[in-house]
């Protein structure tokens, strides 16, 4: 039997149960937030929607233009790496084209004078040794290229009068090599430089005009060969020679011969002789010709040197000391036959350092 109490209960039951429902149906079904809830919660939608799209529109925008900024990037990179490795290729071939033509004339020198017995490379200079042979004479070719103005210098004691040996100038200052420079004058027991003489840009004794077959010859600042007669001092001052010395007579000039001296033809005729040029490229040429005595019958004739250096394209090409003076050290060794039988004392000497 029902009573009232149960009856008042059902009521309620059945009163409250569709709200108990749609709570249990909240907490277990929970939908996803709507921005348009908010929207419509108090903000207006017509001002909402216009701001969100054009903020997407500018987001879009941006990350396109990142984009193409990158791949700009990447093809400006790509063609940085492309002109960059061109251009360095372009530079290698024209290095190689430029040093074709010393090169080509080069070989043109060294097959003329035949196949080096010796040869001595550093970053200063590279010296080649030849044997010259022509049927006359023998004696001793070296080609030198200064790569370095001041790998040649010039010895000249400091007390004046004073003379040494090429051997002892090349110990002394630890050189490769190493020949008899300009000539000299004896007095008292001493030797003294012939006429102009210039020591490290300097005047030893002042300037002298060239007088009769006198010249000079020596090196500039920039390892240049120079040389000939100067009447004054400004002439030879202009050249800006860092040492150089004197004697006689000029060779060659511009590539031409020059008129030898009669007297200087049989006087003597034949001797030992030590000659210095120069080509065209300012490669240095030394021939030292070897000799038993100084009286004219061994050795060769000043027109026989000059000669050979003409055929060889030697362009300037002077006289030095020669007979007993003449001496050619390489390595710390005598090359030539001194025809004294000993190397002699003398001021100057021109040395090469490696």
């Amino acid at each position: 039997m029902i009573t009232p109490v149960k009856k008042v209960n059902r009521l309620f039951m059945l009163a409250l149960a569709p709200f108990v429902g749609l709570i249990l149906c909240m907490l277990l079904i929970r939908p996803p937030l709507d921005p348009g809830d908010f929207i419509h919660s108090g903000l207006a939608e017509e001002n909402v929607t216009p701001r969100t799209q054009a903020i997407s529109q500018e987001l879009a925008g941006a990350k396109e233009a990142a984009v193409q900024t990158s791949s700009s990037i990447k093809r400006t990179t790509q063609l940085y790496n492309q002109t960059t490795s061109t251009m360095s290729t372009l530079v290698q071939k024209a290095t190689v084209q430029a040093a074709r033509p010393e090169t080509i004339y080069n070989q043109r020198i060294s097959s003329k004078l035949g196949v080096p017995f010796e040869r001595i490379d550093s970053d200063r200079l590279t010296i080649e040794l030849y044997r010259v042979n022509p049927g006359p004479y023998k004696g001793y070719a070296m080609k030198i290229k200064l790569k370095d103005p001041t790998a040649m210098k010039m010895a000249l004691d400091s007390e004046p009068g004073r003379s040494e040996t090429t051997m002892q100038a090349v110990k002394r200052s630890g050189a490769i090599a190493g020949i008899n420079a300009g000539g000299f004058a004896d007095s008292g027991g001493k030797r003294y430089p012939l006429s102009t003489t210039v020591m490290d840009g300097k005047y030893v004794n002042g300037f002298q005009a060239s007088f009769k077959d006198l010249f000079f010859v020596g090196l500039d600042d920039a390892g240049k060969l120079v040389g000939g007669k100067f009447f004054d001092k400004s002439s030879l001052d202009r050249l800006q020679p860092q040492f150089g010395a004197t004697f006689v007579p000029v060779l060659l000039q511009n590539g031409q011969k020059t008129v030898i001296p009669a007297k200087w033809k049989v006087s003597p005729k034949r001797a030992p002789r030590t000659v210095i040029g120069n080509y065209k490229d300012d490669q240095l040429l030394i021939i030292v010709v070897d000799g038993y005595n100084e009286g004219g019958s061994s050795g060769a004739t000043l027109e026989e040197l000059q000669g050979r250096l003409y055929k060889l394209g030697v362009v300037d090409a002077y006289n030095l000391d020669g007979g007993g003076s003449s001496s050619l050290i390489v390595n710390n060794r005598v090359v030539n036959n001194p025809s004294d039988g000993s190397l002699r004392p003398v001021p100057t000497h021109f040395l090469f350092y490696k």
